[in-house]
């Protein structure tokens, strides 16, 4: 956000004007205008977080700390907070006992021993166990977050507090976000061999400033759209040289994450942040893949007329049979009361679109980068922004129309609410099963290029996660299993199967 922002901005009350104030210039530590082109901006909630970044103005950069076990191998928001963070793990566990599970299995074997983990993910609770489940199975781990909004604070002090060197903080500015992830990588006598990525910034650093240890990586595990994209490209040129395992496509995450979860965490996001009432409501859903069929299932339960648009025919001709009308955005911008952008793609609602829109509708993304809503175009000196609660802002046009924006464009249920920490256990599982896979493959098995989890994994995260519901699976007989030519085991589809 520019200098002369606020000269522009109005407030809807004393507090959220002294609030805003904290926030410096463009040259700041903490500035709003993160360049896409160098970063991915989704944002996560620290929204059961103890504290908020803003208690303390110090950076975490200038600050001196140590853990109680001596160390300074850490950069966080405030160390002391540490046994806020366990809790916050602990219960986190709690609903994530297949990871818990695979941990108990597996740490006797210590099947990562010799592995020198550096992550760059959301640094949440569920993500901490996911971290203390890899050095329990014998890693070396170094984190940073994934984006500047991404961190709970007091979660990262309870990481650095067991020793894991974790530099990370809500509310990074681009400098510091950079300087997080250049400490993770280069560290005296310590080396990377496996990276475990969320966006693909880690990745990208590490190929641009540190191609040495590039590649002598074993591995690379990649868990997001955009994060794998970037990984194609790299295979697709040419350069990307070590092996990466693209866990995005994998059947867990897809139906799971991205559909089960995006079902239910919409309606959370929209609630908290709008109180809107959705019966009767016209919506209009930008993609119906895995995320827009949750959102649109969820969003028409309610009583929301909802409408898609769709570039791909395929996924059009399935809306239309879900019963949903597939439109062009320009056809009925101006009769939306919400506009959904979940197509993982650039300038899907553009400067054209917000300016058509009525008054007070509310336009958000649960794609995974802040690039699909244009909202760069509503930094002009003609549109007033108004902060009217943390992550909702009124852009105020000069007739007085307003439309709302949540999270400034950014994923809406990691930035507003929650989202189920079940869920997050089938991702975890299977990023831990990526990285051991890759970590402990015979030479040869995998190439320079990017892979899809094996079939044989994908069944067995959703079996350890069946005991939670008490499910149980019927078994073929030998004659069955020969007739359809299975193994009795598994895997039970082939790979061009779809779910």
């Amino acid at each position: 956000m520019s200098s002369n922002t606020s000269s522009y901005i109005q407030f809807a009350n004393a507090e959220d004007k002294q609030e805003f104030s904290k926030f410096p210039t463009k040259a700041g530590r903490r500035s709003l205008s993160r360049s896409i082109s160098q970063s991915s901006t989704d944002s996560y909630s620290s929204a059961a977080s103890y504290t908020d970044s803003s208690d303390d103005e110090t950076s975490p950069r200038d600050k001196a700390q140590v853990n109680s076990h001596g160390s300074t191998n850490f950069c966080v928001k405030n160390i002391k907070q540490a046994e806020f963070g366990r809790r916050e793990i602990e219960i986190a566990e709690q609903d994530m006992s297949a990871l818990i599970s695979l941990r108990k299995r597996a740490q006797g074997e210590k099947p990562l021993a010799g592995a020198k983990i550096v992550g760059c993910t959301h640094i949440t609770a569920q993500t901490a166990v996911l971290i203390e489940t890899l050095v329990a199975l014998g890693a070396q781990c170094r984190w940073t977050a994934c984006n500047i909004y991404s961190t709970q604070n007091e979660v990262a002090a309870a990481l650095a507090e067991t020793g894991v060197p974790v530099f990370a903080w809500k509310g990074e500015s681009e400098d510091d976000f950079w300087w997080c992830i250049d400490r993770c990588v280069n560290s005296d006598g310590w080396q990377a061999n496996m990276i475990l990525d969320d966006g693909g910034d880690l990745t990208h650093w590490v190929y641009k400033k540190y191609p040495s240890v590039f590649k002598k990586v074993r591995g690379i595990v990649e868990e997001s759209v955009t994060g794998v994209h970037r990984l194609y490209q790299l295979s697709k040129a040419g350069k990307l040289c070590v092996p990466a395992m693209n866990v995005n496509d994998s059947v867990t995450k897809q139906k799971f994450d991205n559909l089960y979860c995006c079902r239910e965490s919409i309606l959370d996001g929209l609630k908290r942040t709008t109180d809107i009432m959705f019966g009767g409501k016209q919506v209009v859903v930008c993609g119906y893949g895995e995320v827009g069929k949750g959102c649109c299932t969820a969003l028409k339960a309610l009583g929301a007329i909802v409408c898609i648009t769709e570039i791909d025919p395929i996924c059009a001709l399935q809306a239309c049979m879900d019963g949903f009308r597939v439109v062009k955005l320009s056809e009925v911008i101006r009769q939306m009361d919400v506009v959904i952008t979940c197509t993982g793609n650039k300038n899907v609602v553009s400067r054209e679109h917000l300016d058509r829109m009525k008054n007070g509708c509310i336009v958000c993304n649960m794609g995974h980068s802040n690039t699909e809503i244009d909202v760069a175009s509503l930094r002009s000196p003609e549109l007033t922004w108004e902060r009217v609660r943390s992550q909702v802002d009124h852009i105020i046009w000069p007739d007085g129309k307003r439309v709302i924006v949540l999270a400034e464009g950014r994923l809406l249920n990691l930035s507003c609410s929650t989202v189920p920490t079940f869920v997050l256990s089938i991702t975890a599982t299977t990023q831990a099963l990526a990285l051991i896979e890759l970590y402990n493959a015979p030479e040869g098995r995998y190439k320079q290029d990017v892979y899809l989890l094996p079939k044989k994994m994908d069944e067995y995260v959703a079996s350890l996660h069946l005991p939670n519901f008490d499910a149980h699976l019927t078994e073929l007989s030998d004659e069955q299993a020969k007739y359809m030519g299975l193994n009795k085991n598994g895997p039970f589809k082939p790979n061009y199967y779809r779910y």
